[in-house]
């Protein structure tokens, strides 16, 4: 049996561990929280390095992506540094791939869906989402600066974002693991910056980023999010969302992260490293793998 392990920075609350089968091929796809120990997080990339067929790095990113161009995360690096044998999978390849499909490949049970305003309270690390929410919004808000450098300045539109990102990412390449390590028990922080969720329709991103901030009342939105348990989509489900849409697939009521994803994905090509946004394309076609669309 091919086995995937995604090692999460983020919380042993979140873990998950399911087999699924990929066109007759069972593969065990596991999810491990080191409850924000870096230390203990970087053992278990040793001990388990060449005795899993995929690694999901968890919890923080690799690689910023903007316009085929990769910024690194050297902190992040640091902490994978000594794997050698088995594939890393940070997500990032899915967030260009999959997600950037995230309303093609629900064409059929959405139809032309269009909002009027969308907000993506992080983008940074899924543009290929935010390209592809932009589309379908007649207006765009990012919250990068705010909730991630708490800088209260929305950004407006996938052209004024992507000169703010040029600017930043090189810097933001350099943060320590302090600041770019994401991942928590997803616990509820106060509600801020609640005028760009109340005035959008639909909000997308990162759970965890949503989570962080979102306010108590979600009356009729569409939430194109990720990392959801079964606790987090009741949660939406009682704070009035209309739907949610989880870019990657739900096994046994968990929708795992991109990184975890891609590694299930790279187990299953057994090529022993990474898959280019082509072969992933490719597998996504071969396997039907498609968002999953809950209706409230």
């Amino acid at each position: 049996m091919k086995h995937a392990v995604g090692i999460s920075l983020g919380s042993s609350k979140r873990d998950k561990s399911v087999k699924v089968n990929l066109n007759g091929q069972e593969i065990l796809v596991e999810r491990i929280g080191a409850d924000g120990d870096v230390e203990k997080a970087r053992q278990m990339y040793l001990d388990l390095d060449g005795k899993v067929d995929a690694f999901g790095v968890g919890g923080v990113d690799l690689y910023l992506r903007l316009d085929g161009r990769e910024y690194p995360l050297h902190a992040a690096l640091k902490l994978v540094s000594a794997v050698r044998q088995t594939p890393l999978c940070d997500g990032r390849g899915l967030k260009h791939t999959l997600e950037r499909r995230v309303f093609q490949l629900t064409k059929s049970q959405l139809g032309d869906i269009r909002f009027k305003q969308a907000f993506i309270p992080v983008a940074a690390d899924r543009l290929g989402l935010a390209e592809a929410v932009a589309e379908v919004s007649k207006r765009t808000v990012f919250g990068d600066l705010m909730v991630a450098l708490g800088v209260p300045l929305p950004i407006y539109g996938i052209p004024a974002f992507k000169r703010v990102a040029r600017i930043m990412l090189p810097i933001v390449s350099h943060f320590p693991m302090s600041m770019i390590f994401y991942g928590s028990d997803g616990a509820e922080h106060e509600p801020k910056y609640v005028k760009y969720f109340e005035e959008s329709d639909l909000i997308a991103g990162d759970f965890l980023f949503m989570r962080k901030y979102m306010p108590k009342n979600l009356a009729g939105k569409t939430i194109v999010t990720n990392t959801t348990t079964e606790e987090n989509i009741e949660l939406l489900k009682e704070r009035g969302v209309k739907r949610v849409i989880t870019t990657t697939p739900r096994y046994d009521g968990r929708s795992f992260g991109t990184n975890t994803t891609e590694a299930m994905l790279t187990a299953y090509a057994g090529r022993g490293r990474r898959l280019t946004d082509d072969e992933l394309n490719g597998l996504i076609d071969e396997l039907g793998l498609k968002p999953t669309v809950i209706e409230f």
